[in-house]
């Protein structure tokens, strides 16, 4: 069982930074990415990396946010740079059991993920 707790959200003004914290506690060598939500809309996919390492991500956020991981600590972190509003939702870890993520565009696939965080509010002004 993963246990996924995020944290990192807050307030910025656009063209700013942010980095988000997903701290995981069990097997994380899967699958593990970012979403994001904001109401009224359905949860999209931002960027999500595999077991080796290897990254997908949303046209939306190229170049602007990076997705990495320390396995040492058990922890994803996702670094956004230049902030734009529409960047603005609750941002949700996500874990799916399984060493690679999915490939083409169905790594975005919310109902693929097993075990979710409670998410952090990102908010671009």
């Amino acid at each position: 069982h993963v246990q996924l707790v995020e944290s990192g959200g807050g307030s910025v003004e656009a063209g700013g930074s942010l980095r988000l914290s997903c701290a995981a506690s069990g097997y994380t060598y899967n699958c593990i990415g970012w979403f994001r939500q904001v109401p009224g809309q359905e949860r999209e996919g931002v960027e999500a990396t595999s077991g080796d390492g290897r990254t997908s991500y949303a046209d939306s956020v190229k170049g602007r946010f990076t997705i990495s991981q320390d396995n040492a600590k058990n922890t994803l972190y996702l670094q956004m740079n230049s902030l734009k509003p529409e960047d603005t939702g609750m941002y949700y870890c996500a874990d799916r059991v399984g060493f690679h993520c999915p490939s083409g565009s169905r790594w975005r696939d919310v109902s693929g993920y097993d075990y979710w965080g409670q998410g952090t509010q990102v908010t671009v002004s």
